[in-house]
């Protein structure tokens, strides 16, 4: 099974009539609520220095798109934490308010699609400069907002010296605690149990001091997924919560799988699809800024039984795909190995 795409993708596209989007718009977080779609949608321009923003646009359809204002909606904070970029939003609700996880950077990246894979522009320091300067390491950060127009930026939620991104968290709490996905990029090696970076998983009472310690949720199996990350938050199912999450393969293209955690323990994995439901078919998704091909989903939401996908397609463009929630799901119990899934336990 995979997910079908929407004929008229991308759905949102570069607006070169506002430079803070030119040149592209992608990875969207998703969000539906009294018939309204909303995404908060990573931007940016033709600048050298490629500082990364983010925009908001609304829908009735969840397929056509229209931008709430010509200006974004968040920004990276000049001389802050988040100076360089805002970008890859993941949105919850929690009582009224929304909480976007979001990746950042103290300096932007430059444009990193003309250098080698993963690597971006690193800024000028003294050997007494921290390594998150040194290096422009990205990172993970929260923000919550009453209305997707407005932010309160709380702060960094990760490592100060480790790229850690793909930070998602549950969208209620579990057993009195909050959950985070996240994965650390130098996370790897014996001591860490894993050879690529991995999906890993921890908890907190309070959504800001969360357990130094993590546990491993969800490593590399097959040749579409050597390095893994988490892409949407979790959704609540009768059969468990439902992840979409990518597989990097060694000719760095990007494809999506998907897993269904333990309702009460989701540090647990039920089933988990051998084969991914989601790849670079179109023009769009394999000849964007990234050539190798990659569809990066942000967000999804679900209503009347349809799951809407919100993904990026190459870094550059915004594509919806969807999927009958109960075909998925039994979709995903049928394509899992138990036998691998108990050699993993």
């Amino acid at each position: 099974m995979k997910l079908k795409k929407f004929a008229g993708n991308p759905i949102l596209s570069p607006n070169p009539e506002n430079e803070w989007e030119s040149l592209l718009v992608c990875n969207p977080a998703a969000w539906y609520e009294d018939g309204k779609f909303s995404l908060l949608y990573r931007a940016a321009g033709h600048d050298e220095e490629h500082f990364i923003h983010i925009g908001l646009a609304e829908s009735y359809d969840g397929f056509h798109f229209t931008r709430v204002r010509d200006t974004p909606v968040l920004s990276p904070g000049i001389g802050s934490f988040d100076g360089g970029c805002v970008e890859d939003p993941r949105i919850v609700k929690f009582g009224d308010e929304y909480y976007i996880t979001y990746a950042f950077r103290p300096y932007p990246p430059g444009q990193y699609w003309k250098n080698e894979y993963d690597k971006v522009e690193t800024p000028d320091h003294n050997e007494f400069a921290p390594k998150c300067l040194v290096e422009n390491i990205g990172n993970s950060a929260l923000a919550v907002s009453k209305d997707l127009l407005s932010f309160k930026k709380i702060g960094r939620l990760t490592e100060p010296n480790v790229d850690d991104r793909d930070v998602i968290l549950f969208p209620e709490k579990i057993n009195g605690k909050f959950y985070m996905l996240h994965r650390p990029k130098s996370y790897v090696g014996e001591n860490y149990g894993t050879d690529y970076p991995a999906i890993r998983i921890k908890s907190s009472n309070d959504l800001m001091s969360w357990n130094v310690t993590s546990t491993i949720l969800l490593k590399g199996e097959e040749w579409w997924e050597v390095k893994v990350g988490g892409n949407t938050p979790p959704i609540r199912t009768p059969d468990g919560w439902l992840l979409l999450y990518h597989g990097v393969d060694n000719n760095f293209t990007y494809r999506i799988g998907a897993c269904l955690l333990d309702l009460d323990d989701p540090t647990k994995v039920l089933y988990r699809t051998k084969d991914f439901i989601l790849e670079p078919e179109t023009e769009e998704e394999k000849n964007g800024l990234y050539k190798w091909g990659v569809v990066f989903p942000t967000g999804c939401v679900l209503t009347n039984d349809i799951l809407y996908v919100y993904y990026g397609a190459s870094d550059q463009w915004c594509c919806v795909a969807t999927a009958n929630i109960h075909e998925l799901t039994q979709f995903i119990k049928d394509n899992t190995d138990m036998q691998n899934m108990k050699t993993c336990r």
